[in-house]
């Protein structure tokens, strides 16, 4: 039986050390959501019901397509992050570490096909 007191336990373990830079990159890619989904509505609106051709020629501007890329890459590590905390609140053991596994598989995956969809019709 041992008699230690819960302070002497978490003694010597240290912390997570990512509790805060998980934070600072939450607030981080809010803000860059804050500016880039309105600019994404605003250069996506215009092309929003054109033709195939139409939206090939809009997206050869680099401002659309840049934009339509980085909404992408940053809503995905946001969704990423968000979730994995979701996750880590609410599946314990092995469970919770295979589904932050396959999350994380799943947005890279996501965010990589919508990339690369862009980069292929503004070329």
């Amino acid at each position: 039986m041992a008699y230690l007191t819960p302070r002497k336990r978490a003694t010597g373990m240290g912390s997570a050390k990512s509790g805060v830079e998980h934070f600072w990159n939450m607030k981080v890619s809010s803000i860059g959501l804050l500016i880039l989904v309105p600019l994404f509505v605003f250069t996506f609106g215009p092309a929003l019901g054109s033709s195939y051709e139409e939206m090939v020629a809009y997206y050869a501007h680099p401002f659309p397509a840049i934009v339509a890329i980085l909404t992408l890459g940053v809503g995905f590590m946001h969704f990423k992050n968000g979730f994995q905390v979701l996750i880590e609140d609410y599946v314990h053991g092995a469970a919770g570490q295979y589904a932050i596994i396959a999350m994380n598989c799943l947005c890279y995956a996501a965010a990589a096909t919508g990339i690369f969809s862009i980069i292929r019709i503004a070329l």
